[in-house]
């Protein structure tokens, strides 16, 4: 397992513990979890994004902290969130990225994920010519997003 899902996992398991709401120290959980403090910095902007959900607060200096707060929002609010924040073109890893989050977020099943993540792998694009593969990805993962929307009511 890679370091960054090792701090992600960490984070996100003190936001369960507390409510969506977690206090960290960047230098005593890179001691704790045996990494650089830019490690926490990557994974907490990277990861811990407004467009996943989360607040960050951070203030610097000797007692300074990282302020994380999951935000909860209404489920077809946050999928029309990620719907609109979807460009023209995306690459597979950034479709996996967000379909991964929203799987952890349960904004979508395991099921939906899989099938979300198979019709936008490269596979499956493989007769499409390689500049048009991000912009057709872009294009369905918006379109299966809106028909889970579509389908909640």
């Amino acid at each position: 397992m890679k370091m960054s899902d090792i701090v992600a996992g960490y984070i996100i398991k003190m936001l369960d513990e507390s409510d969506g709401n977690a206090e960290i120290q960047r230098n005593e959980l890179a001691n704790l979890l045996g990494c650089v403090p830019s490690q926490i910095n990557y994974v907490i902007t990277s990861r811990f994004t407004p467009e996943q959900g989360y607040i960050v607060e951070s203030r610097r200096g000797g007692g300074g902290y990282i302020r994380i707060t999951r935000v909860t929002t209404d489920r077809r609010v946050a999928i029309m969130h990620i719907v609109n924040s979807i460009g023209q073109r995306i690459s597979a890893a950034s479709a996996r990225a967000i379909i991964d989050n929203m799987t952890a977020q349960r904004m979508i099943s395991e099921y939906d994920s899989l099938l979300i993540q198979s019709a936008l792998s490269d596979k499956a694009y493989g007769s499409v010519p390689q500049e048009n593969r991000d912009i057709l990805r872009a294009s369905i993962l918006k379109n299966m997003l809106m028909t889970i929307v579509i389908l909640q009511d």
